[in-house]
């Protein structure tokens, strides 16, 4: 992450646009449509990349993969030490996501399971167990979504 924070402009946002609607859409047909150079395409996403304002990832639909579970978790720590607690949480292979935030939780994750007892293994045996410093979980399983795409972990 660069240290400068970056301003996008009007020509960066519909970069975005035209990637939200294909991530594998050619620079030479955004460029035609945004009546620019394919240089400037590349140089402007490579530039937003490197700013760390644009990914490019695949993600998956949970939703339309068999024996998927998603869940949210709204964790409380014992003390204010977010950073090195959201690190552990990252590293769980099935953890999509975290974020700090504000309000009754602390901090937030996803993740995505294959069963009830992968989920139950993950919060209460194996992982989440192993990292201390949390006095509280909420779990929301999410039962559906027309947007939410998640990663998928590498067993």
């Amino acid at each position: 992450m660069v240290d400068e924070k970056y301003e996008i402009d009007n020509l960066d946002r519909e970069i975005i646009f035209e990637l939200q609607e294909d991530a594998r859409r050619q620079f030479k047909i955004i460029a035609g449509k945004l009546k620019v150079s394919e240089g400037t395409i590349k140089n402007r996403v490579e530039r937003l990349i490197k700013q760390d304002i644009l990914k490019l990832e695949a993600r998956v639909n949970p939703f339309a993969l068999p024996r998927r579970i998603s869940a949210i978790v709204g964790v409380n720590l014992k003390e204010r030490n977010h950073e090195e607690i959201m690190k552990k949480i990252e590293k769980i292979p099935w953890v999509t996501s975290v974020w700090n935030a504000s309000g009754r939780f602390d901090l937030f994750f996803e993740l995505m399971v294959d069963s009830l007892e992968s989920l139950n293994g993950a919060l209460f045996k194996n992982d989440l167990e192993k990292i201390g410093g949390i006095s509280y979980t909420e779990t929301f399983i999410i039962l559906s979504s027309n947007t939410k795409y998640f990663k998928i972990y590498r067993p």
